[in-house]
């Protein structure tokens, strides 16, 4: 199994790779186009501004991604790369997502503190997930980030903070999550098992 986790300059990419290992699963960081293009599974990791997503494009990344996935790769967005799967985010509105997913990512309101940073708890929404195969209802995974991605109809866990939103999304061979698995200590490990177990 190749698992690519793109490198576009953002993210954390070490941990990601370290967090596969310890699932005993081989992967590889690369920002090379024609791997990314050609691995069973594609991992887009992400940290801070949704305007760093324009750097897939710049290099070739973005329509990798593209080939990969239509010839149905499973694909993980982790964090900005889960924001990316959207059509866009207040954060840079004019950067354009991979339009998955219709709609945009919000910033928190003010009535809660901004960045959402520490542990918080998954509520499963009952529908079948291979993502969250055996991770419990309650779960506390960790967040970092300042906007949200709304309730989609592809949401299969959402959190509260100052609102709902989408905690993991799936559809297909698309799968996001807004925590970050690879600082999530076993829930974190479980998903990333299932998604190399697809």
């Amino acid at each position: 199994m190749t698992i690519a986790i793109v490198d576009y300059g953002v993210g954390n990419l070490a941990s990601v790779k370290k967090a596969f290992d310890r699932v005993g699963v081989a992967s590889v960081v690369t920002s090379d186009p024609k791997m990314v293009e050609r691995s069973e599974k594609v991992v887009l990791p992400g940290v801070g501004h949704f305007s760093s997503t324009t750097a897939l494009e710049a290099r070739g990344l973005q329509a990798a991604i593209h080939q990969a996935i239509q010839r149905a790769a499973p694909f993980l967005g982790i964090c900005v790369g889960l924001q990316w799967m959207l059509d866009s985010s207040e954060e840079a509105p004019q950067v354009k997502g991979l339009g998955i997913w219709p709609g945009a990512c919000v910033r928190f309101p003010p009535s809660v503190k901004s960045p959402h940073v520490g542990w918080n708890q998954l509520e499963l929404s009952g529908t079948s997930s291979r993502l969250l195969r055996n991770i419990p209802n309650g779960g506390f995974v960790y967040f970092t980030h300042s906007y949200r991605v709304p309730l989609l109809s592809a949401t299969t866990a959402e959190c509260d903070y100052g609102g709902r939103f989408s905690a993991s999304v799936e559809q297909d061979n698309f799968f996001g999550v807004q925590f970050h698995p690879e600082k999530s200590g076993e829930i974190g490990l479980q998903l990333l098992q299932n998604f190399c177990s697809l």
